[in-house]
């Protein structure tokens, strides 16, 4: 047996999920602004994790987790990946940016846009906004 045999390796496989992150993220943004939204932060980090999009409807403070799944996958819709493990730690960060900016008493929501792009062409194909999603 030589080291030669065996089975040989395919091309690496492409996780192209960042990408499909981001284009969910910037299709919600886009969303939000045409319905009215002030969008004050997109991708803030803290030491506890990222808030996808904060933004202000009337005088309240919105925290929008965005989730974006391809057509026809496994692992179910991306409004069910909102998880209460996620939510927990939507709720710290959040907890964490009010501490930051000094905003305790804001009246806040925790909204949901939930994306589905074409798993072929890659276009959105559904946008779902849940508003007090929790």
């Amino acid at each position: 047996m030589s080291e030669n045999d065996g089975p040989v390796p395919g091309p690496p496989k492409r996780d192209d999920r960042g990408k499909t992150g981001r284009q969910g993220e910037t299709a919600a943004a886009e969303y939000l602004l045409k319905c009215g939204y002030t969008i004050l932060h997109r991708n803030w980090r803290c030491r506890f994790g990222e808030l996808d999009i904060i933004a202000l409807q009337g005088g309240e403070l919105v925290f929008v987790e965005v989730r974006t799944r391809k057509s026809g996958g496994r692992f179910g819709t991306a409004a069910e990946s909102v998880d209460a493990r996620k939510q927990r730690q939507v709720r710290t960060i959040a907890a964490f940016y009010l501490q930051t900016f000094r905003l305790h008493g804001k009246p806040v929501r925790f909204d949901v846009v939930a994306i589905t792009v074409d798993w072929r062409s890659a276009a959105v194909v559904e946008l779902k906004h849940i508003e007090a999603a929790f």
